[in-house]
């Protein structure tokens, strides 16, 4: 009885720690930030301008009808199909987006900050900067669960997941969850929404509408606030580091772990 008292003590004391320490990391980012002189993220101090905030809101109008599509009619199925629509609906958005910069003259590479940084200091600094991110994340979630109640925190693509019964189904499950959407959802929420948000609007109002837009699109309640806090972190990572690298490592680790979390409770606790 003395042994489990002490361990949930110790455990209190370690998770609040761990949330001390996350915050103090970001906190010192956003510190780190708003010394620089306003520029875009890869450090270029070229700009977007009126036609990219025009795309931008059309955009932004089209995942808010998603969202608007997906509260009305809740009982729909998640399948493979639904899976792969979604997919290649998402890769041809990135490449209009991807086109119409390039007809601008951008030049993403430097823009992005792809060639600023290695992959393996982008791997190193995105899983440091992950770990920092999850008892933020994770405090959101029990607040979330407090107020909520203990409804299921597993979003459909993990449901999905759990009901395959091919590997091949589970194989572009994976894919889409670990390489597709954490590429596509960076350079569309981060590198573009936020860059024309932060041009026209400044750094903070631009990440919190980026984040709040981001864990809307998930069109998953219980999982609001936690994604909301989540992108928020990315959306810091990329403006500190300067390379979008950084923030598409983070998101690829956090669906990792999340999807085998979730996917295999008999192994992990919920």
């Amino acid at each position: 009885m003395l042994s489990a008292t002490f361990l949930m003590a110790l455990g209190s004391v370690t998770n609040a720690l761990l949330l001390v320490v996350g915050l103090y990391i970001y906190v010192s980012l956003i510190r780190q930030i708003s010394g620089r002189r306003s520029t875009s993220p890869g450090g270029s101090t070229t700009v977007f301008g009126f036609p990219e905030a025009i795309l931008a809101a059309g955009l932004t109008f089209l995942l808010l009808l998603g969202v608007l599509a997906s509260a009305s009619k809740p009982s729909i199925q998640f399948s493979g199909r639904v899976l792969v629509e979604n997919l290649l609906f998402t890769l041809g958005i990135v490449l209009v987006v991807v086109a119409f910069l390039r007809l601008r003259g951008f030049d993403l590479n430097s823009l992005g900050g792809f060639s600023k940084t290695s992959f393996l200091r982008a791997l190193s600094t995105g899983t440091i900067l992950m770990l920092a991110a999850y008892p933020l994340i994770a405090l959101a979630d029990a607040i979330t669960q407090r107020l909520l109640g203990s409804g299921s925190s597993k979003q459909s693509i993990v449901e999905l997941f759990n009901g395959s019964r091919t590997i091949e189904q589970r194989i572009i499950i994976i894919i889409f969850a670990v390489a597709v959407a954490p590429a596509a959802e960076e350079f569309l929420f981060r590198f573009f929404l936020y860059g024309v948000l932060k041009r026209f609007f400044g750094r903070f109002f631009g990440l919190m509408a980026n984040a709040l837009l981001f864990a809307a699109v998930h069109t998953h309640l219980p999982s609001f606030a936690p994604l909301f806090v989540l992108g928020s972190c990315f959306t810091i990572a990329y403006e500190w580091s300067g390379s979008i690298l950084v923030s598409m490592t983070m998101h690829a680790l956090f669906n990792s772990v999340s999807l085998t979390l979730l996917a295999f409770p008999e192994l992990f606790s919920q």
